[in-house]
């Protein structure tokens, strides 16, 4: 079904509007959540007296006052592009451009893809630095090289473009197969996602970082013995040398069914004691006996699903092109514009979800708290968060609204005075 002629203009005006709104937002609970920290700096909380002293709190507000300003220039340079790409014309004068080659289809509609990312590029790439080298570095988490950074540019460049090129052209394929092809493309791109969590944990995290067996006997027979409580399969646990990039400690599991892994960064191995680390597996074992991954992975294909029925609607629409000034130079080309368009724009709308998905996430972090203080002890777990609250410079006093917005895991007073409730409860 085709659009009124009124549908171009409407859209245009929908999306400056949403954008708009899109950046006052961001920019307001921004200013709030640094307003707010900066105004508690000099106070730990009484809660966290004890345990994280006033350098630390104020390092930590400084910490994400410097994060808050580098996301809102990132945002902006974002914004500037998107207009730029789309009704500043440039999509059009791109497609154009590659049209003159007269290549077939199939490679025009690749190509412009492929110049589409590479004009992008470059602003990812020099926050991407700053963000290492300046920001992390000025706080002391940066452990990473100019070389390993190029080397890792490099190698996820390589690796998009072997992977996605692919997926990339078989989705544009099936794009003029029918008026159901967004139906295939979502099996397809079903089966990819699949694919790529099946091979990540043998062939694609090992690019980028060395893995060695954990070596230390008994904190492997508790993890074990926790697995084993938990009804979980577990094919090993390994050590990621992750501090050859960042000061950060993290633990996270992969694979599939047997093949599940679990993978600790030596940074959190050096940070916290035995009882502390089978805390904070049991926190991630809770979201798995929740079923939580499971959840999300459904969620996830059915979004993906709604959002490739959206796209062929739109895709269909002439008025879709002449919105955004992207009408395409030849009918060949007009999958490929379809994909770029809806890919650039769709964040601007979905923007708004986003509390949304982290009320969801926080509701999943408070159910895997209550099953590790079931499985271990809250104590512990209060152990563990304070020393990587303390480590990775988080602050203890977001602001309610901000965190309510975007912060996937409780706010740390909250987390904690949750914990010793189940503490007391025992």
């Amino acid at each position: 079904m085709l659009l009124p002629d009124a549908f171009p203009s409407s859209l245009t005006w929908l999306f400056l509007a949403a954008l708009v709104l899109n950046l006052l937002v961001k920019r307001l609970l921004g200013w709030r959540h640094a307003r707010h920290v900066q105004a508690h700096r000099d106070r730990v909380p009484e809660a966290f007296a004890g345990h994280i002293g006033l350098f630390s709190h104020q390092r930590a507000a400084n910490y994400t006052v410097a994060r808050l300003r580098l996301g809102w220039l990132n945002t902006c340079a974002d914004a500037v592009v998107l207009l730029i790409l789309t009704l500043g014309g440039g999509l059009a004068a791109l497609d154009s451009w590659i049209a003159a080659w007269q290549w077939p289809p199939l490679a025009h509609q690749l190509a412009l893809l492929g110049l589409a990312l590479l004009v992008m590029a470059p602003i990812d790439l020099v926050f991407n630095w700053w963000r290492h080298f300046r920001l992390e570095a000025r706080f002391g988490f940066n452990r990473m090289t100019q070389r390993l950074f190029v080397a890792d540019t490099i190698k996820g460049t390589l690796l998009s473009i072997l992977l996605g090129a692919p997926l990339s052209a078989a989705v544009l394929a099936l794009m003029a197969s029918g008026p159901y092809w967004w139906l295939y493309a979502w099996l397809l791109w079903s089966a990819f996602s699949l694919f790529i969590m099946l091979v990540f944990p043998a062939w694609i995290a090992p690019l980028f970082n060395r893995f060695s067996p954990l070596n230390d006997d008994a904190l492997g027979a508790r993890i074990h013995a926790l697995a084993q409580r938990c009804g979980f399969a577990l094919n090993g646990l390994y050590v990621m040398d992750g501090s050859r990039r960042s000061a950060h400690g993290n633990a996270y599991f992969t694979g599939m069914g047997k093949m599940r892994r679990i993978v600790f960064f030596d940074t959190l191995l050096a940070k916290l004691n035995h009882d502390e680390i089978e805390a904070v597996l049991a926190h991630e074992l809770g979201h798995f006996r929740h079923g939580h991954i499971r959840q999300r992975l459904l969620l996830a294909q059915f979004l993906s699903l709604v959002t490739l029925g959206i796209l062929a609607w739109l895709a269909a629409q002439p008025g879709f092109y002449t919105a955004f000034n992207a009408v395409p130079a030849n009918a060949s080309s007009q999958p490929a514009m379809a994909l770029l368009l809806f890919f650039l724009v769709s964040p601007v709308f979905t923007f708004f979800l986003t509390p949304v998905r982290s009320w969801l996430s926080r509701r999943h972090e408070y159910q895997a708290d209550a099953y590790a203080a079931a499985q271990s002890q809250p104590a512990f777990l209060v152990a563990a968060l304070l020393k990587l609250y303390n480590d990775n410079a988080a602050t203890l006093t977001p602001d309610p609204v901000h965190s309510a917005f975007y912060d996937t895991h409780p706010p740390a007073a909250l987390r904690i005075a949750h914990l010793n409730q189940l503490e007391q409860a025992a």
